[in-house]
């Protein structure tokens, strides 16, 4: 097991443990996140129906993308919610995952909810465009974090480098808003869902802006990766932003490792099928998800388990197979 900010070990149930359970972990990210509740909302749901498939699953809180991928191929953890920016770039072993090559061991479960790439500033920064960013001290995330890897994409294709801040800092989630309105740092990005905490906070004890993208941005972006979109997050969801905010947006991914029991990811499609509408009400950032998007494989990134496979063909009948096959390699 692996380091960890912290663990949540989610026994509901007390029933006796199966010979053939499994015990199963699944790496997060920050705890003012949306991953962390996230995680720990399936892993509630997983666990209340343990009396049946006899399965464990623990949530860790990470540091975030990119070390839930490492720690994926390192075998030290078997679920992990990550961009899949970096998914793609683990599974092709390219960009940071090139010295290790391809991961061909990753396993797709489920499309999460959307994430978008939201900047926050001080009102009294001076900061009102993307560009004002030059010359401040912009926080831009931990190293380990999907976020950073995705701003550092961001600088490289503007020809912008840290020497262009101020101070370019590496404070985890929980601690940026504190330090934007205490006057450490001018802004910070963030990529996650929204309605998020650490947004709230920083809007709520400070004023503060939410910076748009630029469009031409937004616009190569999209167009030279297909996992990025143009989006906006909503007018009025903060306090001070009352109009919609141009930026691009993600779609999260819960992923496995192959080695995670065929019967375990067959469960887990199932716990969380059945209990859908009940996952979209245990965050505010999952209400948007829907079914048709959630199981819907036509542009994975990396192989579907041949578990939830399994349980797609069962779900829909054996004329549904065809449909169902052509998500799998």
């Amino acid at each position: 097991m692996p380091k960890v900010l912290v663990v949540l070990l989610l026994f509901v149930l007390t029933a006796p443990v199966k010979a053939d359970s499994a015990f199963i972990v699944m790496g997060t990210g920050d705890l003012t996140g949306v991953y962390y509740p996230t995680g720990g909302a399936i892993c509630r749901l997983l666990n209340k129906d343990r009396d049946r498939h006899g399965i464990r699953c623990a949530v860790e809180s990470t540091q975030g993308s990119t070390y839930n991928l490492n720690a994926l191929r390192r075998g030290e953890l078997d679920l992990a919610i990550v961009q899949p920016d970096w998914l793609y770039h683990a599974a092709m072993g390219s960009s940071i995952f090139a010295p290790q090559g391809p991961n061909k061991g990753l396993r797709t479960i489920l499309n999460l909810h959307s994430e978008a790439l939201t900047i926050v500033a001080r009102k009294d920064s001076g900061i009102e465009r993307f560009e004002d960013l030059k010359g401040k001290k912009v926080n831009l995330g931990n190293p380990e974090s999907g976020q950073r890897r995705t701003m550092d994409l961001i600088l490289s294709t503007l020809g912008w480098g840290y020497n262009d801040f101020e101070v370019a800092s590496e404070l985890s989630a929980s601690d940026m808003s504190e330090a934007l309105c205490s006057g450490r740092i001018d802004a910070f990005v963030y990529i996650v869902g929204h309605p998020n905490a650490s947004v709230s906070e920083a809007t709520t004890f400070c004023d503060s802006k939410i910076i748009p993208l630029p469009d031409e941005l937004i616009e190569s972006f999209s167009s030279l990766y297909p996992f990025y979109s143009a989006g906006e997050i909503s007018g009025a969801m903060y306090r001070g932003n009352p109009n919609p905010i141009s930026t691009i947006t993600l779609t999260a991914s819960l992923v496995a490792s192959e080695s995670v029991p065929d019967a375990a990811a067959y469960e887990l499609s199932r716990v969380l099928f059945e209990n859908f509408e009940r996952l979209k009400q245990m965050h505010p950032a999952l209400q948007g998800l829907s079914k048709d998007r959630s199981f819907d494989f036509s542009s994975k990134i990396s192989p579907v388990h041949p578990g939830v496979t399994k349980f797609l063909v069962n779900l829909y009948g054996v004329q549904a197979e065809e449909n169902v096959d052509k998500a799998i390699p």
